[in-house]
């Protein structure tokens, strides 16, 4: 099954005739031009004063850059804002129609393809369901929804397509038994190049990071970032993840891999200890749901469509709770988090009853000598992952990912 929709029935066309425009977008812009518009993102819209402040740039340097950018149709004007005395300031924003990515999320249970626009607003998105995912299908998807959204633009639209972002779990092949795998055809992955077979087969440069980290990373640019430069991020798919955030820019470790948090340990069911993604993943619902005779498959047909599914879905919320509490704690006891951020595939809703838990449950624990984090939901919500591979070709060519964008001048 293939779900599809298209928000507001289609991409709306700027104001612009000349192809030449989408031409200029394909080149990496110069570092100046990245951390202006990187602020002006960051910030909602600035004026050129406020720019220049915010920036160290010179005035008359701002102006040069801020003339181009908007040439390019990269920033728009908004409306004058009118103070006691002088010219009214005008404040210059993102044109949210300059710049446009492809945005992947591989799941071990569905799919996710969404075209997003220059302010982060997803536009068309496809999302297709399976058992388990296969490289073959997983990039017949990938290419076959490319083309579907890519007919549904015009010319200057597909020129503007900075490239694609896949946020995908690393080394898929390792949990073939947990959602039920062939171990075989999970094992196919370990050779299997995605990046280099779209390559292979598309225009648009290639970006790859794991699911977790892109689902933190679209926290800190579209969510709670602008609020919180330290903290600790939960993402419960099927399997749970997680990320870092310090100092506003996200931090993963020597190796990559700092902030995966599903190793980390908790206490299990049996009284001993087990790894969070054994108690905190919606696998673990899925086969609490299968347990009890209900149809588990509705769960991943719309991460936003869930139902109520009863008391399974209750006794999960609560293991998950009790189990993020722990986490959250052990982390706080480690670095003073500001937050500890949790959202997943599922709706608004769900996550608003499992934060709510973890809440409750924080406050059975020890807690002398933690200070405990604010414990709250993520604002990007279940496509967090496909937005946070968009987001990398953004990065890529247009922005600055660097935490001075967070700091307000002195």
């Amino acid at each position: 099954m293939v779900h599809f929709s298209a928000a507001d029935g289609g991409i709306p066309l700027p104001d612009v005739v000349d192809p030449a425009g989408g031409a200029n977008q394909t080149r990496v812009r110069a570092h100046n031009e990245r951390l202006v518009m990187s602020l002006v993102r960051r910030h909602g819209g600035l004026s050129k004063a406020e720019i220049a402040r915010r920036s160290g740039l010179s005035a008359q340097t701002v102006s040069v850059i801020m003339r181009g950018l908007e040439g390019d149709d990269l920033l728009i004007r908004g409306e004058p804002v009118r103070g006691r005395v002088g010219q009214p300031s005008v404040p210059m924003m993102l044109n949210p129609d300059a710049v446009y990515s492809f945005g992947v999320k591989i799941g071990r249970r569905s799919a996710d393809l969404v075209l997003m626009d220059f302010v982060g607003a997803i536009r068309l998105n496809l999302h297709q369901p399976y058992p388990y995912p296969d490289p073959d299908a997983i990039l017949a998807f990938i290419l076959d929804g490319i083309g579907k959204i890519e007919r549904m633009l015009t010319p200057l639209q597909r020129a503007r397509i900075a490239g694609i972002g896949i946020a995908t779990p690393f080394e898929l092949w390792n949990w073939a038994a947990e959602v039920g795998a062939p171990a075989a055809a999970m094992e196919r992955w370990r050779a299997f190049d995605l990046s280099a077979e779209l390559a292979a087969r598309t225009r648009h440069p290639i970006h790859v990071q794991n699911d977790a980290t892109s689902a933190c990373g679209a926290e800190l640019v579209f969510g709670v970032g602008a609020s919180y430069p330290d903290f600790i991020y939960f993402y419960i798919g099927s399997f749970i993840g997680g990320g870092i955030v310090l100092n506003s820019a996200l931090f993963s470790g020597r190796t990559g891999t700092a902030g995966a948090l599903g190793p980390l340990q908790v206490p299990g069911p049996d009284g001993g200890t087990t790894p969070l993604l054994k108690v905190a993943s919606i696998f673990v619902l899925e086969n609490m749901l299968k347990a009890a005779g209900i149809d588990p498959r509705p769960l991943y047909y719309s991460a936003d469509e869930w139902i109520d599914f009863g008391p399974p879905l209750t006794a999960w919320i609560d293991s998950t709770a009790s189990a993020l509490a722990r986490a959250v704690i052990s982390a706080a006891s480690i670095i003073d988090f500001g937050a500890a951020v949790i959202d997943g595939g599922f709706p608004g809703w769900v996550r608003a009853r499992i934060v709510a838990a973890t809440r409750n449950a924080v406050q059975d624990l020890d807690l002398q000598g933690v200070i405990v984090p604010d414990i709250i939901e993520g604002a990007v919500g279940s496509e967090a992952r496909a937005i946070g591979g968009a987001s990398l070709p953004l990065f890529s060519r247009y922005l600055l990912d660097t935490s001075i964008l967070f700091k307000d001048p002195d």
